[in-house]
């Protein structure tokens, strides 16, 4: 299945994903934060991001649009996953270059069925 980057300061939300992700199959890649995220990404091409926004030094934001203005990074789709639930977040996010905008708390199957679509292409 996927390789799949999280990206997020939470260990507690890091662990929820990470046995969403495992129970389907993927595997994961950890950062708990943007600046290690956006670094990982580069050095390990996961197929997909699961990014948070809300955290300390690089927010997901700017690491969401670091990703998908470099050339090496800008074909692995992003996904936000956050507790900013505004719309103004979501038009935001997406115009940093994320493919989609999942508020926590995450519906397993929603969240395996917006990455597989974002695997697709």
């Amino acid at each position: 299945m996927a390789r799949v980057l999280i990206v997020d300061d939470s260990p507690t939300e890091m662990y929820k994903l990470t046995g969403m992700l495992e129970k389907h199959g993927h595997q994961v890649i950890q950062a708990k934060n943007g600046a290690d995220g956006v670094a990982l990404a580069r050095q390990e091409q996961p197929d997909a991001v699961l990014m948070d926004i809300v955290m300390p030094g690089v927010n997901g934001f700017q690491a969401t649009r670091q990703l998908s203005k470099t050339p090496e990074t800008a074909h692995i789709p992003v996904i936000i996953v956050t507790t900013k639930d505004q719309e103004t977040d979501k038009v935001w996010g997406q115009r940093q270059g994320a493919k989609d905008y999942l508020t926590k708390p995450v519906d397993e199957d929603t969240l395996i069925r917006k990455l597989n679509d974002v695997l697709k292409g």
